[in-house]
């Protein structure tokens, strides 16, 4: 084989007498192809081994490409690929050296094949090299416009080009762990119920720390989109804001033998808040926290004994694992990037997105918006199910909601609701009635005053939250306590007692 594959190098660039820089060969090892290509004819069983994750532009030699992408074609269609009947498609071509026509080198590799045991090591072989030749085609990518960038070419735009290429390079690693054995993914299941019944309020996800909404959902459960939609100041940053918090907060790990931490209870969570500034999502979280109206933390209408509970509360809250990503505008790619960085840096159990609309995708100028959001929910439930976390993604919903008499949300008013529904795991409204009822509000003098205090202290405090859909249990409404000062939700009439209006 050393033999075949020096005459295939013959083919390659090799460095001139008079260079001034060494030459150095892109990554690649032509045995490690031919002994693939061979174990392949032989054996077409060889070509299942390494279909999954191997294309024939992985093979460094052209010829080899062209060997893999004729021989997995004939195996797609039932056909068997041995020397002889791949020669039919070779017999016009160009020899390879002289002497060594293509016909003669595909005997030559039948010939000196061995066994197919060693087939998948020879194709992650390949693999790995083919990326490691795409990095090098990155690096110097990233070197050539940096040095010699278009001038509306900003080093920012650069530096997200490059992501999105690694981004794209790490996504075709995932080589995919294939089929499991339903004993495995019985086995699986027990270990779910089993961790389900030993957890404190026996539930199988991550419990929000709001009761009902949890006896509902079971917990928000690993590898799930969970979409929370609504409409402004229905307060879904807020919820969000709470469930993450709760989440955080209750975060326990115990440390295994072999050194690494397991969580017990609770998550390490990533925020990505898209809207809001970091320190504006930590003033949220410590006005709830301490119980101060967040605008008088805003305006520094507080005294001392409140700054004092502020800074104690502070201090409680610095050691919650809890991470906030502010930056605007950012691609479904690089979101995708900076999480599982969090994952492996620090760990992670739930991430959250505020708001799905504000995150790109790859535009193209033939699509349209819808086009873009369907491949960012894609691009979002696919990462759940590659850092088997779920992801809580919040959404808007469009005007048709204020058209209707009845308010309360639907699935339709989802903002290009096609893909958002279909690739969603489950999808939650929230909806507070008070907000309609208190724009209403007629003058005191009114005859109508009476009937409309009747009416807010019907609603006032209170919120829902409108399940409606869900793979894995069942749809409904769910009653939740709100508290605006604080921008808090609470279990209703437990946590919270909601006061009387007027009072």
């Amino acid at each position: 084989m050393a033999k075949n594959a020096t005459l295939i190098s013959d083919r390659l660039k090799a460095p001139s007498a008079d260079e001034a820089l060494p030459f150095r060969q892109a990554p690649h090892n032509l045995e490690a192809e031919q002994a693939l290509l061979g174990a392949i004819l032989v054996n077409n069983e060889a070509m299942d081994r390494v279909s999954a994750f191997l294309e024939p532009h992985h093979f460094y030699d052209p010829l080899h490409q062209q060997l893999y992408e004729t021989a997995a074609k004939l195996i797609h269609v039932g056909k068997q690929a041995t020397p002889i009947t791949l020669r039919t498609f070779f017999e016009t071509a160009e020899p390879i050296s002289p002497g060594l026509t293509v016909p003669q080198y595909l005997g030559t590799l039948a010939a000196n094949a061995t066994t197919i045991i060693n087939a998948e090591d020879y194709g992650r072989t390949v693999y790995d090299l083919a990326t490691r030749r795409s990095l090098i085609i990155i690096g110097e990518d990233m070197v050539n416009g940096a040095y010699d960038s278009a001038v509306d070419s900003t080093p920012q735009r650069q530096i997200e080009d490059a992501e999105t290429r690694l981004y794209d390079l790490a996504e075709q690693r995932k080589y995919g762990q294939g089929f499991l054995g339903f004993g495995t993914a019985l086995a699986n299941a027990i270990d779910m119920a089993n961790a389900a019944y030993q957890r404190a309020g026996h539930l199988s996800g991550l419990a929000t720390g709001l009761t009902d909404l949890d006896s509902k959902l079971g917990g928000l459960q690993s590898s799930d989109l969970v979409i929370l939609a609504g409409r402004p100041s229905m307060g879904k940053t807020a919820l969000a804001t709470n469930i993450a918090y709760n989440i955080a907060k209750a975060y326990r790990a115990e440390r295994q033998p072999d050194g690494t931490e397991k969580p017990v209870d609770g998550a390490i969570v990533g925020f990505f808040s898209l809207e809001m500034s970091a320190e504006q999502l930590a003033t949220r979280i410590l006005s709830e926290q301490a119980e101060i109206a967040s605008e008088k933390i805003r305006r520094g209408m507080i005294e001392e004994g409140d700054f004092r509970k502020l800074v104690e509360v502070s201090r409680e809250m610095s050691q919650i694992p809890l991470y906030i990503d502010q930056t605007g505008g950012i691609s479904v790619a690089q979101l995708a990037a900076r999480a599982r960085k969090l994952k492996r840096q620090k760990g992670l159990g739930l991430l959250v997105v505020d708001y799905l609309q504000l995150l790109t995708g790859h535009k193209r100028q033939s699509e349209g918006r819808v086009q873009e959001v369907s491949e960012i929910t894609t691009g979002l439930k696919a990462l759940a199910k590659e850092l088997n976390v779920p992801i809580l993604a919040l959404s808007q919903l469009s005007r048709q909601v204020e058209q209707r008499d009845d308010k309360r949300p639907q699935l339709s008013d989802l903002r290009e609701s096609g893909s958002i529904e279909q690739d969603a795991d489950v999808v939650m409204f929230v909806f507070r009635e008070e907000y309609y009822v208190e724009r209403k509000k007629p003058a005191e003098s009114d005859a109508k005053f009476g009937e409309w205090l009747q009416e807010m202290g019907r609603v006032h405090g209170k919120a829902e939250v409108i399940i409606g859909k869900q793979r894995h249990g069942p749809t409904g409404t769910v009653a939740l306590a709100f508290e605006a000062q604080f921008t808090r939700f609470g279990n209703l009439s437990r946590d919270y007692p909601v006061p009387d209006y007027g009072h």
